[in-house]
């Protein structure tokens, strides 16, 4: 259905709105007594923050992947846990079949001194969030004395141990309760090289009910047509209740590391299992909805069988959900006509657009939305490669991820840019909302993003094509900031936002933070979004968003840019060893206090640049990352900076820092959220009176 068709709810009558609701209420209560039966899991790293992804051991988040082991100097050697922080339902009360569960995760093994040895890396199902074991051989899942707590874990070995009757140092294995594994194959069976440092795809699936776990393993995202491992197993008798689920990795005396990428899990039970008599339950202690959802389910499947009482307790549940059925009811109703009134709102910005797509023109677009056409991957969607069957235009094509945010975070981009103008900005060629989908069609950039050209790329970016892209961004957001009808904050400029089409002119993109607020108005506190090191000091703390914390993210952008090197990355010293992790700000302001500005940048340039241009464009990244905001340039005044036309503003040699109050950090936000697979901050508060803050705190 298209999108201006459905104002025509609006005009339906009460009656049949009425019995529209009735009909979903009755739907609704329905779906609480399956679920009530049922424990579900589902996410991935688009969703996951801080507060829900646990790192133990040497794991860390690195340059937005989850580091593993680090990368510890030999001899030293290094184990992590990256898990899931909320414990899974892997065994049910009254059901004899273990949950069904699927994982897919993408992984990198990178040697960076190739005469050591490695470790590896695993999938594992833990009953415990807190133990790390042993480096080398033993995968940090257990101990040498064989403690490990009871696990099951899918091994992806690069250390062939004879202790541990390993094939070779190029395999998967299963392993239950200890790292001999009982079944393994060799992946060099497949062409797959763990040590190559490319990005190896793996999907993990077990069916509960014909129990059988399968492992299919690739360079590709296109699922293999054969597994490489097949087992038949019983996963309920390795597994608790309730279970951990995440990776474990260790090196051993090895400069290896191991990066994942992209994770995504999913869990459900079989409802049309045939009961059996409630098992004892070793639960550890949960949230208190999840534990009402299983209790509820127990007392379920035990109604049958408690005569009168079971009589007696139907009618106060029906009574119970007589008045749920009244709460919802009205609750529905006023939600809706709100939901209403707001889709309407948008829709006149919308129609404006150059064009509204059939669902089934870009389903046949994207091959169905293959896995193999995703180009990339966001907080809020995936983004497809799609090829237009009439015209032949090959286009991105985004795709909300269903979820009511990613629904809310679609519409705030479809009605902000679907009104901006501008050459700088990637075009938004149309939309398509149709079979419950929000679906935003883009140019597609023939030259990627700025991160992958700046990182990825065989041939460095060349200066001059480094300069123009600065100064593209910088146009686009003097033009957001101070020549839209109303002022547009975009919340998350960094460089894989900044697309690059045929003539390496920079294209902004990625509005689904972007807020939009009448000139001069003060903003409204929010939850503080974006990701570490393009975030401003003062937005952390208040969550207040500005012209001037784009600036500074636009400071960041330009700082990386010059230099060839992200915003937090490990630092590097003279010697050329890796030391500890640094923040780019930080770094170039020491160089700029010795006197040694232009040694920040990047040495794959080998010199070729103008120094006058290059000392402007790192000066203009420091004062944008002033930690005083209000000493931050404008972007107006940065586009003039760029161009020569105005003087930079002096630069104080030594970083000055701003205090910040105890009542700020009071009034910070527990959590920021993150996009596509990035870092969530967690900003705490001492006890002082005041606390002193600056830029090094983000790190």
């Amino acid at each position: 259905m298209p999108l201006h068709h459905n104002s025509a709810m609006s005009q339906l009558s009460i009656p049949n709105n009425v019995l529209f609701f009735i009909f979903l209420s009755f739907f609704n209560v329905y779906s609480i007594f399956f679920i009530f039966a049922t424990a579900t899991t589902q996410f991935d790293f688009g969703t996951l923050t801080l507060s829900t992804l646990k790192l133990l051991g040497d794991a860390h988040l690195n340059n937005n992947t989850v580091s593993l082991t680090g990368d510890p100097a030999v001899p030293n050697s290094a184990a992590g846990r990256a898990l899931y922080a909320t414990p899974i339902r892997f065994r049910q009360a009254g059901n004899p079949f273990p949950v069904t569960f699927a994982t897919f995760f993408s992984f990198s093994v990178t040697n960076l001194n190739p005469s050591s040895v490695g470790g590896g890396l695993a999938f594992v199902i833990s009953p415990d969030d807190t133990v790390v074991g042993n480096p080398g051989g033993y995968l940090g899942l257990e101990t040498s004395a064989g403690a490990g707590g009871g696990f099951l874990a899918v091994e992806f070995d690069t250390l062939m141990d004879v202790e541990f009757n390993d094939i070779n140092g190029n395999h998967v294995g299963l392993d239950l309760n200890s790292v001999v594994s009982n079944q393994v194959s060799d992946l060099g069976t497949i062409g797959i090289d763990l040590k190559s440092g490319d990005s190896v795809s793996a999907w993990i699936e077990y069916d509960g009910n014909s129990k059988g776990l399968r492992v299919w393993v690739s360079y590709s995202n296109v699922k293999p047509k054969d597994p490489i491992l097949r087992v038949d197993l019983d996963v309920g008798m390795y597994v608790n209740d309730f279970m951990y689920v995440g990776f474990s990795g260790s090196t051993q005396g090895s400069t290896e590391v191991h990066s994942v990428e992209w994770w995504s899990f999913n869990s459900s039970f079989d409802s049309t299992a045939a009961p059996s008599p409630p098992a004892a339950s070793s639960a550890p202690s949960l949230a208190p909805s999840v534990e009402q959802k299983e209790s509820k389910s127990s007392c379920h499947s035990g109604l049958c069988k408690q005569g009168v009482g079971a009589v007696a307790g139907v009618v106060t549940a029906g009574a119970f959900v007589l008045a749920l059925f009244a709460g919802a009811l009205f609750w529905v109703y006023s939600k809706n006509v709100k939901h209403v009134k707001k889709f309407d709102s948008i829709e006149s910005e919308i129609i404006r657009m150059p064009k509204e797509f059939s669902y089934k023109e870009l389903k046949v677009a994207t091959k169905c939305f293959s896995a193999n056409r995703v180009i990339g991957h966001g907080a809020f969607g995936t983004v497809y490669k799609g090829v237009l069957k009439d015209s032949g235009d090959i286009v991105a094509v985004k795709r909300c991820n269903h979820s009511g945010q990613g629904k809310n975070e679609f519409l705030s981009e479809l009605s902000i840019i679907g009104s901006l103008r501008h050459r700088n900005l990637v075009h938004l060629q149309g939309w398509c909302h149709q079979k419950g989908e929000i679906l935003l069609v883009y140019d597609l950039m023939p030259n990627g993003s700025l991160d992958k050209a700046l990182y990825e790329a065989r041939i460095p970016l060349s200066w001059p094509h480094r300069l123009k892209i600065l100064l593209g961004v910088s146009s686009v957001l003097a033009y957001l900031h101070h020549e839209c009808e109303n002022q547009v904050i975009h919340r998350d400029i960094k460089t894989s936002n900044i697309m690059l089409d045929e003539g390496f002119n920079a294209r902004l993109g990625d509005f689904g933070l972007a807020r939009q607020t009448e000139h001069d108005k003060s903003p409204d506190a929010t939850v503080a979004a974006g990701t570490m090191g393009y975030l401003a000091p003062e937005y952390v703390l208040t969550g207040k968003a500005t012209e001037k914390t784009d600036v500074f993210s636009y400071g960041a952008v330009a700082l990386e840019v010059a230099s060839g090197r992200r915003p937090i990355e490990k630092d590097a010293n003279g010697a050329g060893k890796v030391g500890i992790s640094s923040n780019l700000v930080e770094w170039i302001w020491s160089l700029h206090q010795e006197g040694k500005l232009l040694t920040a940048a990047d040495p794959r340039l080998e010199g070729d640049f103008e120094e006058g241009e290059m000392r402007r464009v790192l000066l203009v990244g420091l004062a944008c990352s002033h930690p005083d905001s209000m000493a931050r340039p404008t972007m107006r005044c940065v586009v003039q900076m760029l161009l020569g036309e105005a003087e930079v503003p002096i630069v104080p040699r030594t970083k000055p820092s701003t205090s910040y109050s105890t009542s700020h950090l009071l009034m910070s936000l527990q959590d920021s959220e993150s996009d596509c697979n990035d870092a969530v901050i967690t900003i705490s508060s001492s006890s002082s009176s005041e606390n002193s803050f600056n830029d090094r705190d983000l790190v």
